[in-house]
């Protein structure tokens, strides 16, 4: 699938659904790749993306609008969390937590080959 038949690249719903937490050391600061200055400490073994640890949770490295057309800012670099989250219908399986994001923000879910149901 290329990125723009990705469904992803115009959803965006689970970077603004969930708290987006990982061990410190995927921080720049602890050898690891995700931008230290996006995150925030959690505990003394958690962190994780700003803006994911509210109320109403979006990740600041999230750009574009929500159910529109977003993007990454760090994509190549991302944590462990977000490399680990499978959209819905990828090779076949459903994502129950991808459902409910999309949902929140009133997007249908996906369908087993990626497409949006009706």
């Amino acid at each position: 699938m290329s990125g723009n038949d990705n469904p992803c690249m115009s959803c965006g719903a689970c970077c603004a659904c969930f708290r987006v937490s990982f061990y410190w050391a995927e921080g720049t600061d602890g050898g690891g790749v995700v931008p230290i200055e996006l995150t925030e400490p959690l505990s003394a073994f958690l962190r994780c993306m700003i803006g994911t640890n509210q109320r109403s949770p979006r990740c600041n490295a999230l750009s574009g609008e929500v159910g529109k057309t977003v993007a990454c800012s760090i994509y190549a670099a991302r944590p462990s969390t977000c490399r680990e989250f499978d959209r819905s219908g990828e090779d076949g399986r459903p994502n129950a937590a991808c459902d409910r994001a999309r949902a929140h923000y009133g997007l249908a879910p996906l369908s087993p080959d990626g497409a949006q149901m009706d």
